[in-house]
């Protein structure tokens, strides 16, 4: 246990962790799908398009770093 601010916090452990983590990329793919198949119906709006594909970027770099961290707790 952990205390911060006069605020007692509990560790979480690893399976706990675990699946955080793993909602959390299921979570970020879900997004950046969406954010690129919506980014593809766009033809009007360039600069929404854009800012949906920048979105789904940020989603896949987020995506990566989950990936990295799920490694490193196996």
């Amino acid at each position: 246990m952990h205390e911060t601010n006069g605020e007692a916090y509990h560790d979480i452990d690893a399976a706990s962790l675990k699946d955080v983590l793993q909602l959390s990329l299921e979570r970020e793919e879900e997004m950046m799908r969406t954010y690129l198949i919506t980014a593809e119906r766009i033809h009007e709006q360039p600069e929404l398009k854009e800012r949906l594909q920048n979105f789904a970027e940020g989603n896949a770099k987020r995506s990566r770093q989950l990936i990295d961290e799920l490694k490193n707790l196996t």
